[in-house]
């Protein structure tokens, strides 16, 4: 007889040309502590021997659930045999203890009769993949649902947000119907969270230390850790980071462990979104629906066209870098200023001193707005001398040459550009003496980066970037939740994000 109970929430997809190696890894996953696990038999080089590797592993650990799929080359698997020979693997596999078997509907239309013969014996699931965009997914659905089974499993490529926005709808607007749902890519990664928050039976994890069977898999231990998503609900809330690159982004690790702490059901996911798909973007925000979001490069500016209210400082500055939903509203501000004033503040007094900011970009713009609004008097300077005197316009500095600052001398100095960031980390802006007795990097990756290793050889008072960057997540978190942030608990995060020691 079939086994009955649930499937657990993830699915450990295991794909390897090797016997030996896909039984070692399984066993590794098990001994982790994983209980459901996806032998990709169509990966092997004699897919036959999987029900030896099937039986093999369940002889040690028989608290493990095994699906087995042996996908035919047509539907972007590895199989080179007939739907017959597929069914008949598939077969040998229940035989061999598998819980379960995927079947894609390419097949399962073909041999639909042949299906029969798993039934009472191991669960049916259903597939369908569409690896080049998100079709209108109503008549897939529909077409899926004429085979008899146990589950549906629908994964697409997210071409933009509001791919995978789609396929979560099915979960709401289909209820009754048992689904898998999942965008690939790492456009698409929300979608292998947020498909447990909307009611799907389970997503997939890549095995650890090893390469997934598809784009944007993650580890289990990722899903659960960093994520928890096997212990959300429908009642959680989401949040996350929009940024164009953002897969090194540490502010998933840092928040989630935040939120963690705090005991509260939330989950903050990396957002990528092209700088021409922000309208998509919030329309799939509005959906889902989220709660706020960090914004970073390259949408500070832009993202202040799609705000109801933004606050008066996050407009002089014209970026805003955290978005929250309030009275149906979206609200922006800008955390980043306080995250150069607060460090700051803490090592001397703001009022009439002197600051240089280097830099001309929209980080030098919000350090030198909020200073100007600390009573600092502030001097600019940068490689671009004309982006230098229209910033200084604008925030009542004085414009300087690079050269200039060799005869100057300031309170503090605020680092503002990219230089010495990962991975050009030997750029430094300074050749020589550093002009202030305070040095602010911007920087935090690396966690020590060129001009502050200088200007501790100088005998500077150095503020890190990390500094920085945790001061405007402490405050993007209370903005958020209304609760005070654990601020230690999330410096540590953002120091193991970055394998940095503690």
């Amino acid at each position: 007889m079939a086994q009955t109970r649930p499937f657990p929430r993830i699915c450990v997809a295991l794909g390897f040309p090797e016997f030996d190696r896909l039984l070692e890894q399984a066993r590794r996953e098990a001994e982790a502590g994983e209980t459901f696990l996806e032998f990709r038999l169509d990966y092997l080089e004699r897919p036959e021997r999987g029900a030896q590797a099937i039986h093999a592993f369940l002889e040690h650990h028989p608290e493990c659930l095994v699906l087995a799929t042996c996908r035919r080359h047509q539907n972007h698997g590895k199989f080179n045999g007939s739907i017959e020979d597929e069914v008949r693997v598939l077969d040998m596999a229940v035989g061999a203890g598998a819980s379960a078997v995927d079947v894609e509907i390419e097949s399962a239309d073909s041999a639909s009769a042949r299906l029969g013969l798993f039934r009472g014996r191991a669960r049916l699931i259903v597939s369908y993949h569409n690896y080049e965009a998100t079709p209108p997914l109503d008549a897939v659905l529909n077409r899926m649902t004429k085979v008899p089974a146990d589950g549906y499993k629908i994964v697409t490529t997210a071409r933009k947000p509001s791919d995978y926005g789609r396929v979560l709808a099915l979960a709401k607007t289909h209820p009754r119907t048992p689904l898998v749902l999942l965008a690939m890519g790492e456009m698409g990664f929300p979608s292998r969270v947020l498909s447990l928050v909307f009611g799907g039976m389970y997503t997939y994890a890549a095995p650890t230390s090893s390469q997934g069977t598809a784009a944007g898999q993650v580890s289990a231990r990722q899903l659960r850790h960093l994520y928890r998503a096997d212990k959300l609900s429908r009642s959680a809330k989401i949040y996350g980071v929009i940024a164009d690159p953002v897969r090194h982004s540490i502010s998933p690790a840092v928040h989630n462990r935040a939120f963690q702490c705090r005991r509260m059901e939330a989950v903050y996911l990396p957002f990528l979104v092209p700088p021409v798909q922000m309208r998509d973007f919030m329309g799939l925000a509005e959906r889902l629906p989220m709660a706020g979001f960090s914004v970073t490069i390259p949408h500070k500016q832009k993202i202040l066209r799609y705000l109801d209210v933004v606050d008066p400082l996050a407009r002089r500055i014209g970026a805003v870098n955290t978005v929250w939903r309030r009275g149906g509203k979206w609200r922006g501000t800008n955390t980043d200023a306080a995250g150069v004033t607060a460090p700051l503040a803490r090592r001397m007094r703001l009022h009439n001193a002197s600051v240089l900011i280097v830099g001309n970009g929209g980080a030098a713009r919000s350090a030198a707005c909020a200073l100007a609004d600390a009573g600092a008097h502030l001097a600019l300077a940068g490689r671009n001398a004309d982006r230098v005197r229209s910033l200084a316009k604008v925030c009542g500095a004085e414009p300087l040459l690079p050269e200039q600052l060799e005869s100057r001398e300031f309170d503090a100095l605020v680092h503002a550009t990219p230089l010495g960031m990962y991975p050009r980390v030997d750029e430094c802006f300074f050749n020589g003496r550093i002009p202030a007795e305070v040095v602010l990097d911007m920087v935090y990756n690396p966690l020590e980066t060129e001009l502050a290793r200088r200007a501790r050889q100088q005998g500077k008072s150095v503020i890190r970037g990390m500094d920085m960057f945790i001061e405007q997540a402490v405050r993007q978190f209370e903005i958020w939740t209304g609760e005070q942030a654990p601020r230690a608990v999330m410096e540590k995060a953002a120091l193991e994000a970055l394998s940095c020691p503690a």
